[in-house]
C-alpha cells in the first residue's frame, strides 16, 4: 500500500513538472491583458456609459425644432329636418381626409435646456470616471488571482518536496530499526508524520484547482507556466505623498466631483423652471372632402409666451430638493476624500507588514536550514532521534511556506497601493491592449444626429462594429 502511495505521488510531481515544462509561460501582464479583453464587468459598465452619452443627446434635442404630423379620416352621417328641407328628413353623409404639419421651436426658456445639457455632461464625466474604477477592480482582481495560483502553485511543490523527504526518512529509519538502532516508535513517528505531510499535500492540490478556476473566471482562461514579476510597480516615497496623489487623481473622487457640479446646475434649472418661456409654433394642415371637389387649406405661424404662477408649491419644492441634493452630494465628496486617503494609508501599512514578514521569513528559511542539515547529519551519528530531524524538517517547511506567502502578499499590496492612487489601469501600466476610447462614441451622438444623417449612418456602423444593433 505504502509503494502504491508513493509511486502515485511520484507521478504527480513528475506529471506537474512536465505540465509546468510545456505550458506557455505567462507573465502578470498576460494575465491583466486576459481581464481587460474578457471583463464582462467592464462590457457592462461601458454600456451604461453610452447610455449616459444619450442623455447628452436628447438634451441638445431640446435646443432644435420639433416637428411632427398628424393626419384623419373622417366619415360624419346622420339625418336633417329643417324649413331648408320642406320638413322632409333627409340622410346627410361627409367624408373628409386632413393632415397637419406641425412645428415648434423654444425660442427662449431662462436657459432651462442649456443647463440640462451641462448637467448631462457632467453625469457622462462622472460616469467615465466610474468605468475607470472599474476597471481597477478588474486588473487588481486579476493580480490577485495570478498571485494566488503562484502561491498555491509553490506550495503544492513544497507539499511534495516535503512528501518525498519524510519518505526517506521513513525508510532510514526502517532500516535503523532493522539493526536494533531505533525502536518501532521512530518508525511509528515517521509514517504518522508521512500521512499528515500527504494531507497536507492534498489539501495544497486542492487550493491550487480552488485559485485555478478563479483564475479562469477572472482572466478567462486556465493560468500556464505564471512567471514572477520581474519587479514591483513604481509608487511614491512616502505615505503622505499617495495621499496627496489620490485626492487629485483617483477615479471615485473625480466621479463625486461630477456629481456636485452637476447637482449644483440642477438648482440653477429648477429656478430657470418658475420663470416665463417663449415657443415659436407653426402648422399647415389640408382638409379635403372625398364627397365633393370642395377642400381647405391653410396653416397658421406664432409666438407662444407662457410660465407657471401657481402649482401648489411644486416648484419651490424641486428647487429645494435639488439644495438638498446638492449638499449631500458634496458631503460625499468628503467623504470619498477621507476614505481614499484612508485607503492610501492602509495600503501603505500593509505593504510595510509584507515587506517586514519577507525580510523576517528569510533569515527564518537560512536559520531553519541550518538547522535541519546539523540535525540530520547528528541523528545520523546517533546524537538525535527520527523525532527531531522530522521536527526540524517540519520547522523548515513552515519557514519556506512563510516566505512563499510573503512574496506574494508583498506583490499584492504593492498593485493595491496602486489602485488606491487611481493608476492601476491599462494606460498607467502601458498594458499591450486594443483600449475602449470612451470618446469617440461621446463625439458621434453629442449632437444628436438624425438616423438617416451621415453621422447617423456612421454611428450605425460603429455599433454594428460593437454588435450592439
Amino acid at each position: 500500500m505504502a509503494k502504491r502511495m508513493r509511486a502515485t505521488a511520484l507521478a504527480l510531481a513528475i506529471g506537474v513538472g512536465l505540465a509546468a515544462g510545456v505550458a506557455k509561460a505567462e507573465t502578470l501582464a498576460d494575465a491583466m491583458i486576459g481581464a481587460y479583453n474578457s471583463s464582462g464587468l467592464l462590457e457592462q459598465n461601458r454600456a451604461v456609459l453610452r447610455a449616459a452619452d444619450e442623455d447628452v443627446a436628447q438634451a441638445v434635442s431640446t435646443l432644435r425644432p420639433v416637428i411632427s404630423w398628424s393626419a384623419d379620416a373622417t366619415r360624419q352621417f346622420g339625418t336633417t329636418r329643417s324649413g331648408s328641407t320642406s320638413g322632409t328628413i333627409v340622410d346627410t353623409v361627409s367624408n373628409t381626409v386632413s393632415a397637419s404639419l406641425i412645428a415648434e421651436l423654444t425660442l427662449f426658456d431662462n436657459g432651462q435646456n442649456q443647463l440640462a445639457i451641462e448637467t448631462t455632461k457632467e453625469a457622462v464625466l462622472g460616469t467615465r470616471q466610474q468605468l475607470i474604477s472599474i476597471e481597477q477592480q478588474v486588473l487588481l482582481s486579476a493580480v490577485e488571482a495570478f498571485m494566488e495560483v503562484r502561491r498555491a502553485t509553490e506550495n503544492v511543490a513544497l507539499r511534495q518536496n516535503n512528501v518525498r523527504l519524510i519518505t526517506q526518512e521513513l525508510r532510514a529509519a526502517r532500516e535503523r530499526f532493522e539493526v536494533g538502532e531505533v525502536t518501532r516508535t521512530d518508525t511509528s513517528l515517521a509514517e504518522a508524520r508521512l500521512a499528515a505531510a500527504r494531507s497536507q499535500l492534498a489539501a495544497a492540490e486542492g487550493a491550487l484547482t480552488v485559485a485555478r478556476e478563479q483564475y479562469l473566471a477572472i482572466v478567462g482562461r486556465l493560468p500556464g507556466n505564471l512567471q514572477p514579476p520581474r519587479s514591483l510597480p513604481n509608487l511614491p516615497g512616502s505615505v503622505d505623498a499617495g495621499k496627496a496623489i489620490a485626492v487629485r487623481e483617483h477615479p471615485q473622487v473625480l466621479s463625486v466631483q461630477h456629481q456636485v457640479a452637476a447637482a449644483e446646475l440642477s438648482i440653477l434649472r429648477a429656478q430657470a423652471a418658475m420663470k416665463p418661456t417663449v415657443r415659436l409654433a407653426g402648422r399647415l394642415t389640408v382638409t379635403e372632402s372625398t364627397n365633393s371637389d370642395s377642400f381647405t387649406r391653410g396653416g397658421s405661424i406664432g409666438v407662444e409666451a407662457g410660465g407657471p404662477i401657481y402649482q401648489g408649491g411644486r416648484l419651490s419644492s424641486i428647487v429645494r430638493q435639488s439644495m438638498a441634493n446638492r449638499d449631500a452630494s458634496r458631503g460625499q465628496l468628503h467623504q470619498v476624500i477621507d476614505q481614499t486617503a484612508q485607503a492610501v494609508g492602509n495600503a501603505y501599512a500593509q505593504l510595510r507588514i509584507a515587506r517586514a514578514s519577507l525580510e523576517s521569513s528569510e533569515r527564518q528559511v537560512r536559520a531553519a536550514t541550518v538547522a535541519f542539515r546539523g540535525v540530520r547529519e547528528e541523528a545520523a551519528l546517533g546524537a538525535r532521534t527520527t523525532l527531531d530531524v522530522l521536527n526540524a524538517e517540519q520547522e523548515l517547511l513552515n519557514a519556506r511556506s512563510a516566505r512563499i506567502s510573503a512574496q506574494v502578499d508583498e506583490n499584492i499590496a504593492a498593485y493595491r497601493v496602486l489602485s488606491t492612487l487611481g493608476r492601476l489601469t491599462a494606460t498607467d501600466l502601458r498594458l499591450n491592449v486594443q483600449q475602449y476610447d470612451p470618446v469617440s462614441y461621446y463625439n458621434l451622438v453629442k449632437d444628436s444626429p438624425a438616423q438617416k444623417s451621415k453621422q447617423g449612418q456612421q454611428l450605425d456602423r460603429v455599433l454594428k462594429s460593437l454588435g450592439k444593433n
